[in-house]
């Protein structure tokens, strides 16, 4: 164990931050918000191709590598260093190519491009998720360059990113429906999204809905004559969420496994058509999502949300009222208020499996180079995983990113942070030749 660490060395941290330099330089062209923003991820795939495909098989070295793309722009990349024993592999998977969208003008400096401030080197993308692009492609040159003899095939996957996309089998899923994961089930899966230099033990499912209200749009003078929409879609959501926590409370394995917070059930977006300030809308949108513990099921909370609104719907009258003349039934013109709730892709949350060898590698690796372990759960939302496990990967979650700057404006990751998850790769794979 102690040769194969001491051939891997320590992060070239020169290398690294001159890749930072320009996979940074991209951050504002693999912005995800669509339909505005699409990331177009093959700008990132040809800077880690800069570095790694030298060592390409084609270019007379070690690594295999297959650039997979299933729409323009938008590649994956998939880099594989063979080993000698088949039934042997280590994966580190996840490193996603896109962004969260920056304003520029809210932040302290320029967020697409990469500065550095002492041990800070500050930019979109440099914790989540640009900054394990570059340290993965790392890994990977300095298994090839040294050309160390092991028994683990050791792969590395980037990935395009079916979040927020209208566009779906780009990314991971479509690279495991044609095939991509399956010998990743012969050892364990390390997926590098998170962040603190910890095991990420546990993970959030979500379910994305969306609420529409109609009601009946009237003059603001004449209240009694409309069903002011916003008043009724704010009485039902109140009301789907109380019974919401009544049927998924927190459930006692959160504790076991570190949850921050509970399953949660919440509006972030909301729509109506526009007017003037003297016009009662009759119709509006409420939008948010479910983060649901991976102790409970999806399709569970699905149907009864579902069931909410049925319930609200058949008994409309029973809903609070805002006011004398509030309403949502107007009888003398036979309208009643209603709502339907929609749902987009949904996916569970996973609890790892802390007794598995890709746990007790993690562990042991972060022990030995951070100094601690400190596992933690968060209900943030990682695609593909729970899957994996429900099919028998020992899937593993981690991330050398800063959770504080996590999709929040002035992000930054800390070098020396990085250089210590260089040091946790090269004590996993070290651990597993053993």
């Amino acid at each position: 164990m102690a040769d194969v660490k001491q051939i891997l060395g320590d992060l070239n941290k020169h290398s690294f931050v001159d890749l930072m330099m320009k996979v940074i330089g991209e951050s504002k062209y693999v912005q995800n918000n669509p339909p505005d923003l699409i990331p177009e991820e093959d700008r990132i795939v040809s800077h880690v191709l800069d570095i790694l495909d030298p060592y390409s098989t084609k270019n007379g070295g070690p690594l295999v590598i297959n650039h997979i793309a299933y729409t323009p722009n938008r590649g994956n990349l998939i880099v594989e260093y063979p080993g000698t024993d088949p039934k042997k592999v280590v994966s580190f998977v996840g490193m996603h190519m896109d962004v969260v969208p920056a304003n520029p003008d809210e932040w302290e400096f320029d967020p697409f491009s990469l500065s550095i401030d002492g041990d800070k080197l500050r930019g979109r993308g440099t914790t989540d998720c640009l900054g394990h692009v570059a340290l993965v492609t790392e890994l990977m040159k300095t298994l090839a360059e040294t050309r160390i003899k092991l028994k683990s095939t050791v792969i590395a996957i980037f990935i395009a990113s079916e979040e927020n996309s209208s566009i779906q089998g780009i990314g991971v899923d479509a690279l495991d429906k044609d095939g991509w994961f399956d010998n990743l089930k012969e050892g364990p899966l390390f997926w590098i999204d998170t962040a603190d230099k910890q095991p990420c033990i546990g993970t959030g499912g979500v379910i994305p809905w969306k609420l529409e209200v109609t009601g009946k749009g009237f003059h603001s003078g004449l209240p009694n004559k409309a069903i002011n929409a916003l008043e009724l879609g704010m009485e039902a959501l109140k009301e789907i969420q109380s019974r919401f926590y009544r049927d998924f409370p927190p459930h006692p394995k959160e504790q076991e496994y570190k949850f921050e917070a509970p399953s949660t059930m919440k509006p972030t977006q909301w729509f109506y058509p526009g007017g003037g300030n003297n016009q009662i809308p009759g119709e509006c949108t409420i939008s948010g999502d479910v983060r649901l513990t991976p102790f409970y099921n999806v399709s569970d909370v699905i149907k009864k949300l579902q069931e909410y609104v049925d319930d609200l719907n058949a008994n409309i009258e029973q809903l609070d009222t805002r006011g004398p003349v509030s309403k949502y039934v107007l009888p003398e013109e036979n309208i009643r208020g209603s709502m339907s709730i929609s749902f987009d892709e949904a996916y569970s949350g996973v609890a790892c499996d802390l007794d598995s060898l890709g746990y007790k590698v993690l562990s042991k690796a972060t022990q030995e180079v951070v100094g601690y372990v400190e596992p933690y759960s968060i209900t943030g939302s990682l695609p593909l995983i729970r899957d994996l496990q429900d099919r028998g990967y020992d899937v593993q979650t981690t991330g050398y990113g800063i959770m504080d700057t996590y999709h929040a404006d002035n992000e930054y990751c800390l070098l020396f942070d990085m250089s210590q998850g260089y040091r946790v790769f090269a004590s996993i794979i070290a651990q597993l030749e053993d």
